[in-house]
């Protein structure tokens, strides 16, 4: 909890440096001018399939992490769980222990302290739900600033909107519909069973070595298992099931259980692990007393193996191709109403829409030119050659003319192959586009 919410509130005020004209953020949403910023990585919208990479990682990691532990993910890092984790952490400062809780929870009078702890609770998970709504926007803007704006009453309403939003659904998901939640709302629950085999090592109760259950005295004659039917496991299960009857839906396999059950076996002076992590293959072994497979026999098979490779491959995909993206880049729009203009000297030009790109953190001088017939001359609206000054880290929209004399081959044809070259004169580098010269197809 302490790792994944201080990464989750403390990751806007983190700062970088880009130079004089980029945001220092570290990282940062900005929807405005439709960057991604991640500390060193600047993602552009034409980019957009690394962020579907990541996202397609992020499944098979899901995938992964199912097969090999279960639902290992909602029961440590999901927001649902890691929120109510809080929220049970603040209730339990205030209103004391669960049984505390109970009684308060049972006492039918509402008098002045039963008010005054609920309040101070319902207070507590406000600020806690306004804390998280303001954490979420600041990925949006420049926190500091954001958030003088928003003391002062000058932030975007959007802003406002979002963070009453997210104050609410946080404050009524983490307080009062905790397990409902993973039960009824998540789908994930219904669809983990396909990933999921008799190797997965997930929660379970040893059941023949914990019946029969009962609370007497455990002798050599004794009959009774080690379970004590002590209800310590399911006093602290967040969604409220009884782990001894089986594998069910709602385990979140946050293993509270086990710390609870093994805590209780010391107590009594028998063996942790009557609730543990344990694989069903292992069943029958451990039935007849053979210890069970090594753990990495369990996570090391060929449906983790095969999802592993499959991430590495898609993470090792995504890390090529932005090591070997260039820093400038262009898309080439022809202008086709109309698709070609008859100059008085019966010179034939075609109008282009160029989008020059320079994702430097400053300005940059460009040269383009036209690579297809010899005869072809490039023209820039505006300027008095070839040569355009584009701002740093900037989308730059410059109207290009491709000429060709009224004798030459691409004037007489229906369409001409063409590409069109930008070039870096401050480094060299170079960027093309391909696209077609119409002429009069006579």
């Amino acid at each position: 909890m302490a790792v994944t919410l201080g990464i989750y509130y403390l990751t806007p005020w983190i700062r970088w440096d880009r130079g004089p004209s980029l945001p220092d953020q570290a990282v940062l949403l900005d929807m405005a001018n439709r960057r991604f910023y991640f500390f060193w990585i600047e993602i552009w919208p034409h980019e957009f399939y690394f962020v579907a990479g990541l996202l397609i990682m992020a499944g098979l990691g899901l995938f992964l992490f199912t097969s090999a532990l279960g639902r290992v993910w909602c029961g440590y890092a999901c927001p649902q769980t890691v929120w109510t984790d809080l929220f049970i952490l603040v209730e339990r400062w205030i209103e004391g222990d669960r049984n505390a809780r109970l009684r308060l929870h049972r006492q039918e009078k509402l008098d002045f302290r039963k008010a005054r702890l609920r309040i101070t609770k319902w207070a507590a998970w406000l600020l806690i739900g306004l804390a998280t709504g303001g954490a979420w926007i600041f990925y949006f803007a420049d926190a500091p600033t954001l958030l003088s704006d928003l003391v002062t009453g000058n932030a975007h309403p959007i802003a406002y909107t979002t963070m009453a939003v997210l104050t609410f659904t946080t404050f009524f998901f983490g307080g009062f519909a905790r397990e409902q939640i993973c039960i009824y709302a998540c789908p994930w629950p219904r669809i983990q069973a396909a990933m999921m085999d008799e190797d997965t090592l997930v929660v379970g109760y040893r059941e023949w070595r914990g019946e029969p259950r009962g609370k007497g005295k455990r002798t050599e004659d004794s009959e009774l298992g080690d379970c004590i039917d002590c209800m310590a496991c399911v006093n602290v299960c967040p969604v409220g099931i009884d782990i001894r009857d089986g594998q069910q839906l709602e385990c979140i396999t946050c293993a509270l259980c086990i710390d609870a059950c093994d805590d209780m076996m010391e107590k009594i002076g028998k063996p942790r692990g009557l609730i543990d992590y344990m694989a069903l293959k292992d069943e029958e072994a451990e039935r007849a007393g053979h210890p069970p497979k090594n753990i990495w026999k369990h996570i090391l098979r060929p449906r983790t193996i095969m999802y592993t490779s499959l991430w590495s491959l898609v993470g090792f995909g995504l890390l090529f191709a932005l090591f070997i993206r260039s820093d400038i880049d262009l898309t080439v729009a022809p202008v086709r109403n109309p698709t070609f203009v008859t100059l008085s000297d019966g010179s034939i030009r075609n109008t282009y829409d160029v989008r020059l790109r320079n994702k430097h953190g400053e300005e940059r001088p460009f040269q383009l030119s036209v690579v297809g017939d010899p005869s072809m001359r490039i023209e820039l609206e505006g300027l008095p050659d070839e040569n355009v000054s584009v701002p740093a880290d900037t989308a730059f929209l410059q109207r290009v003319y491709i000429v060709t004399p009224k004798d030459a081959a691409p004037s007489q044809a229906a369409s001409t192959d063409v590409r069109i070259w930008v070039e870096d004169q401050s480094n060299g580098e170079r960027a093309y586009k391909d696209t077609t010269f119409n002429g009069r197809g006579n």
